[in-house]
């Protein structure tokens, strides 16, 4: 029978891994993001600078100017981490996949407006009010959407 080498850890203070110290706590918000990343980073000033509900194909479109490698996978994965760390919020278009704006202008309760021409989405100042009014009898209203649609500015001229 051969003999066996059984390797032994240096027991050298100076080759042991140190521990580094424990990190600051982070909120639920930032456990959820995780690392900001410079295509997070790109995902969130494009939806700010555009003031308005992005879909995912528009924030690609948009996000491969700024870093031309972005590949819409990483849009996509980029976006449910924002979303889960609560930077940004999914907008919901009847028959339409998600559009994304960010968590600050979801904060005030507003509607959008659906541009059946260009696609677009647009955000709407104010609710009309009075929807109780609706409802049967013995009916609770608990939340509303309200998306208006037709044609924006630019596809009436």
């Amino acid at each position: 029978m051969g003999m066996r080498s059984h390797i032994v850890p240096s027991m050298d203070p100076r080759r042991q891994s140190r521990k580094a110290p424990p990190a600051a706590r982070r909120t639920s918000a930032q456990e959820a993001l995780g690392r900001t990343t410079r295509q997070r980073s790109a995902l969130l000033d494009i939806i700010a600078r555009e003031g308005r509900p992005l879909s995912p194909y528009e924030l690609h479109d948009l996000a491969v100017r700024v870093i031309p490698s972005m590949s819409r996978s990483t849009v996509y994965r980029n976006l449910r981490a924002l979303e889960d760390a609560r930077q940004i919020h999914a907008v919901s278009i009847p028959g339409q996949a998600p559009r994304y704006e960010l968590a600050r202008a979801a904060a005030s309760h507003h509607h959008h407006f659906h541009c059946q021409r260009c696609d677009r989405v647009y955000e709407l100042e104010g609710c009309p009010g009075g929807l109780k009014g609706l409802l049967p009898r013995g009916f609770t209203l608990e939340d509303h959407t309200i998306v208006l649609t037709g044609k924006c500015g630019a596809c009436v001229g």
